[in-house]
């Protein structure tokens, strides 16, 4: 049997309806207690990110913008990403004061702490 490339030559071509999700490419680990979200964000400025928390969801996102220097070229091709992203990821009820974001040379590191399940102790009454 033989194996196929996962891309074609041709399809380079027209490959250029990416999503958003395509190009924040996100890394997730779990480490003393806490989860950890990477995010490449290249040629995004920190003033154009925005990290919320809301009902057990985080979403990241971010906006750029063509520059104006880029008027009047004509583009064979154009790889780079120009508008809107956004990623959400379930992280559960958690305290979202302990949530702390970071970014750096186009990455973007978040630090959640993990959901604290109640722990309850109660007797259930029998009908």
């Amino acid at each position: 049997m033989r194996m196929l490339p996962r891309r074609y030559d041709l399809d380079s071509m027209f490959d250029t309806f990416l999503t958003p999700t395509e190009n924040m490419r996100c890394d997730i680990y779990e480490k003393d207690g806490s989860y950890y979200i990477e995010a490449d964000m290249p040629g995004v400025s920190k003033e154009d990110v925005k990290v919320d928390y809301d009902n057990g969801y985080l979403t990241i996102s971010a906006e750029t913008n063509s520059s104006n220097d880029e008027s009047g070229k004509d583009f064979i091709r154009q790889e780079r990403f120009y508008g809107s992203m956004e990623r959400k990821f379930y992280v559960g009820e958690v305290n979202d004061e302990e949530i702390v974001a970071n970014f750096k040379d186009g990455v973007l590191k978040v630090q959640v702490p993990k959901e604290t399940a109640k722990k309850t102790n109660r007797t259930i009454e029998i009908n």
